[in-house]
């Protein structure tokens, strides 16, 4: 159970998550330093600076910290922890303010234990983690988009596998501003640099089919600044909602989009700690439409702040728009009463997710058919072993752009959506099914190129 309110609640922070896109500054260099080295940014602001190196020294160590405690505990089952420490070292004379060393380069290990598996030639598969020796040879470098800290490029391994470089951006948002207010290029650098190793120990320790694989990483001397890191993930695709819109209901039921997986990409700025508090009035959800208070609890935290801005999220960007929109309509009551719960917060991650299979149950079982089929008052030959070559037409949502292409739970749903269809005079039965286990059917216009094909079965209406 804990696996799959994980799970949900990954999804969950896809709906804000997904929107920053991934980021990446791809430069060959050297490959991580030796435990100890500690490089760090460079000196004070100069005068007439706002801001002064104690404070710019004081978000450096409490980034670290954050850090810190992702790390503690140790990674995921049998995982190996990253070198960090050209990052996370912090010298007694102030976190990224000392002195800079020489670069020393190490090979990275061989199949570290516990890694996502390096990339092959054109998907994932089995080998050590990347290290700066992979980028050497890439080919097809192409920006992506940047956000508030970090760019992404596509690259593509000299093994055929596309993967994104992600880094911080430095002429984004992030760094931009604290340069403005320090005046201390590299120590700002180190400020945003530890956004991207926060995202990295928990691509790390968070790896699930639904979250980003983390392949590697590699550090390089780039724009004057030594030491700056790059991490190397799975490549994948924005959610668009035109394009989710355009999906059969039982794909958006599931959502997508790596490889028709939805992954959580960015996690930068995810947290795991509530909001600290001494009141109700600490605890407010400020969003577009309208604001929620929520309890302050006797330790001073603000209660499930975390999951409900998660469910709020997930209801304005996924849920209204995608649960009822073209469902079937015996599902419709209990869909809208999820939408309305999670509009009003009135239901929590639990109960959310026990609704969802709820729906899900009645789906892949068949039981929201009842009642909702008619008798057919048509007759239908079937051709066993048998396919129907041309004789399309389209309808939506398809499976197929050219064609017909939908899910049935039995025959007789197969039946009753062609007597649904105007133009519907025979439907061909395939033998593939779909992620609930339900047959794909193409539905035709007529039967005018019947071919032998033993994995189908066409039925056409009979005449009279």
């Amino acid at each position: 159970m804990r696996r799959r309110r994980a799970a949900v609640a990954a999804g969950f922070c896809a709906s804000f998550l997904l929107g920053s896109v991934l980021n990446v500054l791809f430069a060959p260099g050297s490959e991580p330093p030796r435990p100890g080295q500690s490089p760090g940014p460079s000196p004070a602001p100069g005068p007439g600076r706002r801001g002064g190196r104690g404070e710019l020294a004081r978000q450096i160590r409490a980034r670290y910290e954050e850090v810190q405690r992702y790390s503690r505990g140790g990674p995921g089952p049998g995982a190996g922890r990253p070198e960090r420490r050209r990052l996370m070292d912090l010298a007694p004379g102030g976190p990224g303010l000392q002195r800079p060393r020489p670069p020393r380069a190490r090979p990275l290990p061989d199949g570290a234990p516990g890694w996502p598996p390096a990339p092959g030639p054109g998907s994932p598969g089995p080998g050590p983690r990347l290290g700066c020796a992979a980028l050497r040879n890439v080919s097809g470098a192409q920006y992506l988009g940047s956000g508030y800290t970090k760019a992404v490029y596509r690259v593509r391994l000299p093994g055929g596998a596309a993967v994104a470089l992600k880094a911080v951006d430095f002429s984004g948002h992030d760094l931009g501003s604290c340069v403005r207010e320090f005046g201390a290029r590299r120590g700002c650098y180190r400020l945003a640099a530890h956004k991207l190793l926060k995202e990295m120990v928990l691509l790390e320790r968070l790896r699930h089919p639904n979250v980003l694989q983390l392949y590697g990483y590699c550090y390089q001397d780039s724009e004057d600044i030594p030491d700056t890191l790059t991490t190397i993930t799975e490549l994948g695709a924005p959610v668009e909602m035109i394009q989710l819109l355009q999906t059969s209901w039982e794909d958006r039921f599931r959502f997508v989009l790596v490889d028709g997986e939805l992954k959580v990409t960015d996690l930068d700025d995810a947290r795991v700690e509530e909001t600290p508090c001494t009141g109700n009035a600490d605890c407010i959800l400020e969003f577009p439409a309208r604001n929620f208070t929520l309890p302050c609890s006797a330790q001073g935290w603000c209660e499930a702040m975390n999951e409900k801005r998660n469910l709020y999220n997930a209801y304005r960007f996924f849920f209204t728009y995608l649960l009822p929109h073209s469902a079937p309509p015996s599902l419709r009551p209990l869909l809208d009463s999820i939408v309305n719960a999670t509009g009003e917060l009135s239901w929590g991650v639990d109960e959310t997710l026990a609704q969802l299979e709820k729906v899900l149950h009645l789906y892949r079982s068949g039981q929201y058919l009842q009642n909702s089929t008619a008798g057919s008052q048509a007759e239908y030959q079937r051709l066993p072993d048998s396919a129907i070559s041309q004789d399309d037409y389209r309808c939506w949502p398809s499976y197929h752009h050219g064609g017909c292409l939908l899910s049935v739970f039995n025959l007789a749903e197969a039946v009753d959506i062609c007597e649904n269809h105007a133009q519907c005079q025979a439907f061909v039965v395939t033998n593939q099914t779909t992620w609930t286990g339900r047959q794909l059917v193409f539905f035709k216009t007529g039967w005018s190129h019947v071919v032998p094909d033993p994995s189908k079965t066409t039925y056409v209406r009979a005449s009279g």
